[in-house]
């Protein structure tokens, strides 16, 4: 198979800290776009090594980071058969739009009919293709499974969800990730967090995003105190470098782990709001924290006026991430 490469400038390593965020094709509540221009002026590395994912979930982080070798693991098998059918050349970016189009149409006559067939065909046939239109065609961008491992959002209600220029802009997301899998050394695997720790050599960066502790996971993603307690331990003895994004308080509550982490480790907080449901009134500030095990030097304090900014922000601007 030919593969149709298009090499986008830029793709070093050490980006801008103010470039353009690339928003990935998979979507999921907590995606941490917003967090990336922080996390690019906390991150200090010279990429002698591997960047580490232990929890890539939409790899939102690692695909704006763009190393030159990575290795991107997951617990959810739908997630990372969907990256090494791009990685392999199985689902490009004129697949895509092929599929897209022919099943968008089907959902403009047929409606949430047709997305429940095309549901009910992915719980038996785990097509990443279906994947991607369940998750672009579902309510509120949710990843979400049963404890029989079975897709169940519902439709978002928009029967013409896929017009040219969704479309378009979906293709070109696909496009970005397929350059870089092309271009790079990426390896996507489907494993427990615990053998990911395994992997990990001296030069190599590992970010951790795990399911936050508190908060609702999915069947793929559970999380309770053994887990927390075991990436500590992992966190403890990880031999390279590692940044770690976890919740620090929000107008409610504090993350009763953050004591514990400010004791051993470098934290920076950075304001901004949390995806956690379709009502405007449901997106609450929220405090994050990124934890490292050396001291950032590139970090810049957020300012008084940015944090105005987010507390402010319009749906409208979060929904353009989200779409």
């Amino acid at each position: 198979m030919k593969l149709d490469i298009i090499k986008a400038p830029g793709h070093e390593f050490n980006r801008p800290l103010n470039a353009k965020v690339f928003v990935p094709p998979i979507k999921s509540q907590g995606i941490k776009t917003k967090l990336v221009p922080r996390i690019r002026e906390v991150v200090q590395w010279d990429e002698n090594g591997r960047w580490i994912e232990p929890f890539m979930g939409t790899g939102v982080v690692g695909f704006n980071m763009r190393p030159k070798q990575a290795i991107f693991a997951d617990s959810n098998p739908h997630i990372i058969n969907f990256y090494i059918a791009i990685s392999r050349g199985e689902i490009t970016p004129a697949i895509v739009r092929a599929y897209l189009e022919s099943e968008g149409r089907l959902l403009a006559r047929q409606g949430a009919d047709h997305y429940y067939r095309v549901r009910e065909r992915f719980n038996q046939t785990h097509t990443p293709l279906d994947f991607l239109f369940l998750n672009r065609a579902g309510f509120n961008g949710m990843i979400r499974f049963n404890q029989k491992g079975g897709f169940n959002v519902p439709f978002n209600h928009k029967p013409n969800r896929f017009s040219q220029a969704y479309i378009t802009k979906i293709v070109n997301q696909i496009q970005y990730v397929f350059d870089l899998c092309h271009l790079n050394d990426y390896t996507f695997v489907c494993q427990d967090f615990r053998e990911t720790f395994k992997l990990m050599q001296a030069d190599d960066f590992v970010y951790c995003d795990p399911p936050y502790a508190g908060r609702h996971v999915d069947y793929f993603n559970s999380w309770n105190a053994q887990d927390e307690a075991d990436l500590f331990a992992a966190l403890a003895n990880c031999e390279g470098q590692f940044i770690l994004s976890t919740w620090h308080s929000n107008q409610y509550r504090r993350n009763l782990t953050i004591p514990r982490l400010e004791e051993a480790y470098h934290v920076i907080t950075h304001e901004h709001f949390y995806h956690v449901g379709a009502k405007e009134t449901n997106r609450k500030p929220v405090l994050e924290a990124l934890v490292s095990n050396y001291q950032p030097t590139t970090y810049r304090p957020q300012s008084r006026h940015y944090q105005q900014a987010a507390l402010f922000e319009t749906k409208a601007a979060y929904q353009q991430d989200e779409e």
